[in-house]
């Protein structure tokens, strides 16, 4: 490992003890590197945008399996962004392929029971409403507005970080450290 790599690993160990701050500041340090190469393999920004984000959700919940003996942190996060970038290629590879196939066989089907509700789906509907709504309200503050305004008013990450005066990073690291927080609290309310 070369001593450049040391920031990275001393990141990596905050997150591993929890630390968002580290996250946002590793996302920070790495995004433009990890961005550049999964744009180069998937060729659409949308998609290499939520795959990135995919990267960071994975070094989150994975940062304890790195391990220093086979390599630098950065070259970890390559081999992390790249394998998400692929994974998502094929993903769409197999949608793109299953799509086709589905609508060729089930056109007329899909149209005639698209809207039918039935009231159980009315009261599922209600209750992973009320599920959300709860695990939202039980964020800090600054994740929450950022969250609501990227999901209900629909802003961008980098029109929210004008309309709340901060770095791209820090939207985006707070947006998925939110996400995260919301997915734990509603595995647990199942």
């Amino acid at each position: 490992m070369h001593s450049s790599d040391a920031p990275e690993l001393g990141l990596l160990q905050r997150i591993v003890a929890r630390d968002t701050a580290a996250l946002a500041e590793l996302y920070d340090r790495q995004s433009r590197l990890l961005f550049g190469l999964i744009l180069r393999i998937l060729r659409d920004r949308a998609e290499a945008e939520e795959v990135l984000q995919e990267v960071f959700i994975r070094v989150w919940t994975r940062a304890e399996l790195y391990d220093p003996r086979l390599g630098g942190p950065t070259p970890w996060l390559v081999r992390l962004a790249r394998n998400c970038a692929i994974d998502r290629l094929r993903s769409r590879r197999t949608r793109e392929e299953l799509s086709g196939q589905a609508l060729d066989a089930n056109a007329a089907d899909t149209a005639s029971c698209t809207d039918i509700r039935t009231p159980e789906a009315v009261v599922l509907d209600a209750e992973r409403h009320g599920t959300v709504m709860g695990a939202l309200a039980g964020l800090p503050t600054e994740q929450r507005c950022l969250i609501e305004a990227a999901f209900f008013e629909g802003y961008t990450h980098s029109e929210l970080a004008t309309r709340f005066g901060l770095p791209l990073g820090t939207v985006k690291t707070r947006i998925r450290a939110g996400m995260i927080a919301m997915r734990q609290r509603m595995e647990h309310a199942v």
